[in-house]
């Protein structure tokens, strides 16, 4: 399907929880930010429902985000749901990489094709500041386990905060050649500013060509990240909500101040 710039839409990404088990300082804060009720969450079959009707429209993409999506119960389940679904070619996920390790064989077998894991640093102490916590050694064994799981190309996704040529970036750049996986660095962007630019080594952030919707974990569809339209299909149902998503999808993003990144899928 074509949006109003002739730009081909064929790829949605679904935030299946906006929970998470990380608190990176970039992306949920460790105060001041509001969860969803559970029942505010779209159930499995919601979900989909959104992919059957996309996949009738054009939608051969599909990723699943967060949060976290694996801190989501029964992902595996949804994972199977969406491969089984006609016209999804692809179907990947990113994951901070904590419960890869568990869950890197499981989601490969239910029919997850491909992978990508966030790794901002390799220093244990700066892992641990910038994520609240989190231990890197289970996100490295996660990585790991994706790859002798067949989720491949496993690629890596490195925050930065002005260049890929900052000391941490060059370092997990240098680990992904070494392993034979892709990086792709992603400036640290600012919804409410406006700030963002394209990914380095990915298609992100490139409005000229973006070929991608968002669903939101409580059932709103977005035409961009940064924009404040959405189209709920719990209100309009998922066909129309889609529809409308790329009828109205801007030319250029601008600013989004409805959400935040662990609650919008990035």
């Amino acid at each position: 399907m074509l949006d109003r710039y002739n730009r081909k839409i064929n790829y949605l990404r679904i935030s299946v929880t906006d929970r998470c088990n990380l608190r990176c300082s970039y992306c949920m804060p460790c105060e001041d930010f509001v969860m969803l009720d559970h029942s505010e969450i779209l159930r499995f079959d919601e979900i989909v429902e959104v992919v059957r009707r996309g996949a009738d429209m054009g939608i051969t993409k599909v990723r699943l985000t967060g949060g976290e999506p694996l801190v989501r119960s029964d992902v595996t389940e949804l994972v199977a749901m969406i491969a089984a679904v006609g016209g999804i070619s692809d179907l990947a996920m990113t994951s901070n990489g904590v419960l890869m390790e568990k869950f890197a064989l499981p989601l490969a077998q239910a029919g997850l094709m491909r992978i990508n894991i966030s790794l901002d640093t390799l220093d244990p102490a700066k892992f641990r500041r910038l994520t609240a916590g989190g231990d890197i050694n289970r996100v490295l064994r996660g990585i790991e386990a994706a790859r002798k799981a067949g989720l491949e190309p496993v690629k890596l996704n490195c925050v930065i905060k002005s260049s890929s040529l900052e000391p941490d970036a060059v370092a997990v750049k240098n680990f992904g050649r070494e392993n034979g996986m892709e990086v792709r660095f992603i400036h640290q962007m600012d919804l409410g500013g406006g700030e963002f630019s394209i990914v380095e080594g990915g298609e992100g952030g490139d409005c000229e060509r973006c070929n991608r919707l968002r669903l939101t974990a409580d059932g709103n569809v977005k035409p961009c990240l940064f924009s404040d339209l959405a189209w709920n299909v719990r209100q309009l149902g998922a066909e129309r909500a889609l529809k409308s998503a790329v009828n109205c999808k801007p030319r250029c993003g601008t600013t989004c101040n409805h959400n935040q990144f662990y609650n919008i899928g990035g």
